[in-house]
């Protein structure tokens, strides 16, 4: 979707603790909550938080390039992943886990 002068709808780009913002369009979260993962569809506003304040932040084992920013606790986890291509990043899903996946630990939210 476009809005009248041809743009791309940004539903919101945001800054992470890495230095660079994410951005998702309203198409592509409407894609993500209805194609992958129905249960984030009330959700929204917890993977922004998640962007922008996670528990912490680690590196894809399968591209350096994507991080898994992480919140919530030990039983249920919000992991928002995306994809940093020289200082601008982009959702590339996100997802309820019950466990941290093992990459490479880039951050951690100081107690």
């Amino acid at each position: 979707m476009t809005d009248a002068n041809g743009k791309l709808q940004i539903l919101f780009e945001v800054p992470t603790p890495l230095g660079f913002s994410v951005r998702c369009t309203r198409r592509y979260w409407n894609f993500i909550v209805t194609e992958k993962h129905p249960s984030l569809k009330h959700k929204l506003k917890q993977v922004i938080q998640t962007l922008q304040h996670p528990e912490e932040i680690r590196r894809s084992k399968s591209d350096p390039g994507v991080f898994l920013f992480y919140s919530g606790h030990q039983k249920k986890w919000l992991c928002a992943v995306s994809k940093n291509d020289q200082g601008m990043g982009f959702l590339i899903t996100a997802y309820l886990t019950e466990a941290i996946k093992s990459g490479e630990r880039v951050w951690v939210k100081s107690k």
